[in-house]
């Protein structure tokens, strides 16, 4: 019997020397195979181990038996956490892991979904087309403006004009309540203040009943603003996100841009290193910038330090434009265009009477003559 018990310890010696063998076989796998931590934990859970238990019977001797018990998992080795395993097997492109901490507003906006369908517009419109990339973008921006932003600038154009009507009649009505503010301070012997808050009081409430009859309020004036805004933002991240893969997407794309540029700009995915199309970005807008001051015929002070901060900003887009991609910056130039194009369309007479809006005195017979003249003017003597 303790031969018996002496070669079972053997045994169970030599049983414990190859689990342990086994065990760091398992966890000196290199990362990247097929082993992963939860198949070593299996592993183990099945590897016995023999103990040896010793029963009492009668006759005052003793019994051995053998049980089997499992090692648990939590007695195993821990595996360090700074060596992910992870599986060769998965092919598929993912999206880049992201968190809370990590991701600001700027890339929450660029991977919202009004950006992602963006993309999805853009890529159906050059699959559709069958145009090179460069086409596409501009194809698709001025199809864009064309069709939402021309006809709110038409609104736009009515709305003005009509506040510009009211001018007249605003400042006959002013006149006519100063003079009766003036009158009746007189009678109840008011302060200079007191006049004064009396008056804009009244004059605030007459140009707002102006307002509701004409139905031209100035906020209605800036509708363009609220959609060519976000639609510029969603474009811009939308080009962007292609350019660079950052998504799903835009991974199989990238070496399309790459080589859907002309002339220069063969590679759409880099920033422009000639800077002529910033350049050329800075230059629109600042014409577009100028020829809306030249049409203020009595400009105030707000008004002057309006457009002197548009002439800021559009300084400021051309080094911004260098350093982006040239898909980008080419959206910017081609929108800057459309809009400058859009505006001149609207000074002519013809389309004016077609849209029903109505004349002002900064209108002209020969508007694109005088901007000329007044450029020239203002400018070049």
């Amino acid at each position: 019997m303790l031969e018996n018990a002496g070669g079972i310890i053997q045994q169970n010696k030599r049983f414990r020397l190859v689990t342990m063998f086994r065990l760091r076989i398992a966890m000196c796998v290199r990362p990247g195979s097929l082993w992963t931590s939860h198949q070593i934990s299996q592993l183990a859970t099945r590897l016995p181990i023999r103990c040896i238990s010793v029963a009492p019977f009668a006759g005052n001797h003793h019994k051995t038996q053998v049980s089997y018990v499992p090692v648990p998992a939590s007695t195993l080795p821990y595996l360090h956490p700074c060596r992910p395993v992870s599986s060769t097997l998965c092919s598929q492109p993912c999206r880049k892991a992201s968190t809370s901490s990590g991701t600001g507003w700027y890339e929450s906006i660029a991977d919202s979904t009004p950006v992602h369908l963006t993309e999805q517009l853009l890529i159906w419109v050059n699959q559709t087309t069958g145009l090179p990339w460069w086409a596409s973008i501009v194809f698709t921006t001025v199809a864009l403006r064309t069709a939402i932003t021309l006809p709110l600038g038409a609104y736009q154009a009515v709305i003005i004009a009509k506040i510009e009507a009211l001018q007249p009649e605003i400042a006959e009505l002013a006149k006519r309540l100063r003079y009766e503010i003036s009158e009746r301070a007189k009678e109840k012997s008011w302060s200079e203040k007191h006049c004064r808050y009396i008056f804009m009081k009244n004059l605030k409430r007459i140009v707002s009943e102006l307002y509701v009859r004409d139905n031209c309020h100035p906020f209605k004036a800036s509708v363009l603003v609220w959609v060519q805004l976000p639609m510029w933002v969603c474009l811009s991240l939308g080009l962007r996100n292609l350019s660079l893969g950052v998504s799903d997407a835009a991974t199989a794309l990238q070496a399309e841009l790459a080589v859907g540029g002309a002339l220069w700009f063969s590679d759409l995915t880099l920033p422009d290193s000639t800077w002529l199309i910033p350049i050329s970005l800075g230059l629109t807008n600042l014409l577009i910038t100028e020829i809306f001051a030249l049409r203020r015929i009595e400009a105030s002070k707000l008004q002057k330090y309006m457009t002197n901060f548009i002439r800021g900003i559009s300084l400021l887009m051309i080094p911004l434009a260098a350093t982006v991609p040239s898909s980008m910056a080419l959206y910017w130039l081609s929108s800057s265009c459309v809009g400058l194009g859009h505006n001149l369309l609207l000074r002519s007479p013809r389309l004016r009477r077609l849209c029903r809006i109505p004349n002002t005195r900064s209108d002209s017979d020969t508007p694109y003559k005088d901007i000329v003249s007044s450029l020239i003017t203002k400018y070049l003597k």
